[in-house]
Protein backbone atom coordinates (compact mmCIF):
# COMPACT_ATOMS: atom_id res chain seq x y z
CA UNK A 1 0.00 0.00 0.00
CA UNK A 2 1.36 3.49 -0.96
CA UNK A 3 2.14 5.92 1.88
CA UNK A 4 0.62 9.14 2.11
CA UNK A 5 3.91 10.92 2.07
CA UNK A 6 4.51 8.84 -1.30
CA UNK A 7 1.19 10.11 -2.81
CA UNK A 8 2.12 13.19 -2.04
CA UNK A 9 5.74 12.87 -3.65
CA UNK A 10 3.87 11.14 -6.62
CA UNK A 11 1.74 14.22 -7.50
CA UNK A 12 4.73 16.73 -7.24
CA UNK A 13 6.16 14.56 -9.85
CA UNK A 14 3.87 14.59 -11.79
CA UNK A 15 2.76 18.64 -11.99
CA UNK A 16 2.88 19.17 -15.42
CA UNK A 17 2.48 22.96 -15.57
CA UNK A 18 -0.63 24.82 -14.01
CA UNK A 19 -4.04 24.22 -16.05
CA UNK A 20 -6.52 27.16 -16.20
CA UNK A 21 -9.82 26.62 -14.12
CA UNK A 22 -11.76 26.87 -16.83
CA UNK A 23 -12.15 23.47 -18.56
CA UNK A 24 -10.74 24.01 -22.06
CA UNK A 25 -13.49 21.83 -23.44
CA UNK A 26 -16.05 23.77 -21.78
CA UNK A 27 -17.65 20.13 -20.14
CA UNK A 28 -18.77 19.00 -17.11
CA UNK A 29 -18.70 15.14 -16.43
CA UNK A 30 -21.01 13.78 -13.36
CA UNK A 31 -19.64 10.51 -13.28
CA UNK A 32 -19.32 7.90 -9.47
CA UNK A 33 -16.27 7.78 -7.36
CA UNK A 34 -15.74 3.86 -8.34
CA UNK A 35 -12.13 3.58 -8.52
CA UNK A 36 -12.66 1.55 -11.94
CA UNK A 37 -14.16 5.04 -13.44
CA UNK A 38 -11.38 7.58 -15.13
CA UNK A 39 -13.24 9.67 -17.27
CA UNK A 40 -10.05 11.44 -18.57
CA UNK A 41 -9.08 8.39 -19.89
CA UNK A 42 -12.55 7.34 -21.16
CA UNK A 43 -13.32 10.57 -23.38
CA UNK A 44 -9.59 10.73 -24.18
CA UNK A 45 -9.17 14.10 -22.38
CA UNK A 46 -6.36 15.05 -20.53
CA UNK A 47 -5.75 17.79 -16.88
CA UNK A 48 -7.43 20.79 -17.77
CA UNK A 49 -9.70 19.73 -20.50
CA UNK A 50 -12.99 19.09 -17.90
CA UNK A 51 -14.54 19.83 -14.64
CA UNK A 52 -15.42 15.98 -13.11
CA UNK A 53 -18.17 15.88 -10.56
CA UNK A 54 -18.29 12.67 -8.68
CA UNK A 55 -20.30 10.80 -6.07
CA UNK A 56 -21.46 7.56 -4.96
CA UNK A 57 -23.51 6.20 -7.97
CA UNK A 58 -23.43 9.57 -10.11
CA UNK A 59 -26.73 10.48 -8.61
CA UNK A 60 -27.91 14.09 -9.06
CA UNK A 61 -27.99 15.62 -5.82
CA UNK A 62 -28.48 19.62 -4.02
CA UNK A 63 -24.44 18.82 -4.49
CA UNK A 64 -24.04 18.10 -8.01
CA UNK A 65 -26.28 20.89 -8.83
CA UNK A 66 -24.40 23.41 -6.90
CA UNK A 67 -21.11 22.31 -8.64
CA UNK A 68 -22.76 22.37 -12.14
CA UNK A 69 -23.94 25.88 -11.50
CA UNK A 70 -20.71 26.69 -10.36
CA UNK A 71 -18.82 25.23 -13.38
CA UNK A 72 -21.64 26.66 -16.18
CA UNK A 73 -21.87 30.07 -14.61
CA UNK A 74 -18.65 30.97 -13.01
CA UNK A 75 -16.44 28.91 -15.65
CA UNK A 76 -18.59 29.07 -19.13
CA UNK A 77 -19.27 25.25 -19.02
CA UNK A 78 -21.41 24.59 -21.88
CA UNK A 79 -21.85 20.56 -21.95
CA UNK A 80 -22.60 18.11 -19.03
CA UNK A 81 -22.29 14.22 -19.66
CA UNK A 82 -23.40 12.23 -17.26
CA UNK A 83 -21.82 9.12 -17.06
CA UNK A 84 -22.91 5.85 -14.96
CA UNK A 85 -21.34 2.48 -14.97
CA UNK A 86 -22.16 -1.23 -14.95
CA UNK A 87 -21.59 -3.26 -12.03
CA UNK A 88 -22.53 0.27 -9.77
CA UNK A 89 -22.18 -0.30 -6.05
CA UNK A 90 -25.65 1.81 -5.80
CA UNK A 91 -27.39 0.23 -8.59
CA UNK A 92 -30.57 -2.12 -6.65
CA UNK A 93 -28.26 -0.30 -3.58
CA UNK A 94 -30.50 -1.51 -0.12
CA UNK A 95 -31.00 1.82 1.83
CA UNK A 96 -32.64 -0.08 4.60
CA UNK A 97 -30.08 -2.52 5.15
CA UNK A 98 -26.93 0.51 4.73
CA UNK A 99 -28.53 2.12 7.51
CA UNK A 100 -28.70 -0.69 9.86
CA UNK A 101 -25.57 -1.36 8.97
CA UNK A 102 -24.15 2.00 9.35
CA UNK A 103 -25.98 2.26 12.78
CA UNK A 104 -24.22 -0.93 13.72
CA UNK A 105 -20.71 0.30 12.93
CA UNK A 106 -20.85 4.11 13.83
CA UNK A 107 -24.22 4.54 16.18
CA UNK A 108 -25.12 6.72 13.42
CA UNK A 109 -27.41 6.80 10.39
CA UNK A 110 -26.95 9.77 7.40
CA UNK A 111 -29.65 12.02 7.38
CA UNK A 112 -29.89 12.16 3.56
CA UNK A 113 -31.21 9.94 1.11
CA UNK A 114 -28.45 7.51 -0.04
CA UNK A 115 -29.76 7.73 -3.38
CA UNK A 116 -29.93 3.83 -4.37
CA UNK A 117 -31.60 2.94 -8.00
CA UNK A 118 -32.95 0.29 -9.72
CA UNK A 119 -32.90 1.01 -13.46
CA UNK A 120 -29.56 1.80 -14.54
CA UNK A 121 -31.18 3.52 -18.08
CA UNK A 122 -33.61 5.32 -16.45
CA UNK A 123 -31.87 6.69 -14.15
CA UNK A 124 -29.02 8.51 -16.57
CA UNK A 125 -32.55 9.32 -18.76
CA UNK A 126 -33.80 10.76 -14.85
CA UNK A 127 -30.67 12.69 -14.55
CA UNK A 128 -30.17 14.11 -17.51
CA UNK A 129 -33.97 15.44 -17.76
CA UNK A 130 -33.31 16.81 -14.04
CA UNK A 131 -30.31 18.63 -15.37
CA UNK A 132 -32.15 20.06 -18.25
CA UNK A 133 -34.83 21.34 -16.03
CA UNK A 134 -32.56 23.28 -13.81
CA UNK A 135 -32.89 26.50 -14.10
CA UNK A 136 -28.97 27.39 -12.83
CA UNK A 137 -28.38 25.21 -15.70
CA UNK A 138 -30.12 27.33 -18.79
CA UNK A 139 -26.70 28.47 -19.85
CA UNK A 140 -25.72 25.08 -21.16
CA UNK A 141 -26.26 24.01 -24.57
CA UNK A 142 -26.10 20.40 -24.35
CA UNK A 143 -26.70 17.66 -21.41
CA UNK A 144 -26.49 13.96 -22.12
CA UNK A 145 -25.74 10.07 -20.38
CA UNK A 146 -24.04 7.33 -21.28
CA UNK A 147 -23.56 4.16 -20.09
CA UNK A 148 -19.84 3.19 -19.28
CA UNK A 149 -19.31 -0.59 -19.24
CA UNK A 150 -16.29 -1.56 -16.56
CA UNK A 151 -15.52 -4.97 -17.91
CA UNK A 152 -15.65 -3.92 -21.95
CA UNK A 153 -14.45 -0.05 -21.44
CA UNK A 154 -17.31 1.00 -23.64
CA UNK A 155 -19.09 3.93 -23.48
CA UNK A 156 -23.03 3.56 -24.39
CA UNK A 157 -25.19 7.02 -25.54
CA UNK A 158 -28.07 6.68 -23.49
CA UNK A 159 -29.65 10.34 -24.24
CA UNK A 160 -27.80 12.61 -26.93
Amino acid sequence: MTSSSELIRAARRELKGSPEATPRLRLAVVTCMDARIDPLQILGATVGDLHVIRNAGGVITDDVLRSLAVSAVSFGTLRIHVIMHTDCGMHRFDESEFRTRAMERTGAVPPWPMMGFDDLSAEVVRSVETLRSSPLLCTVDRVIGSIYDVHTARLEPIVS
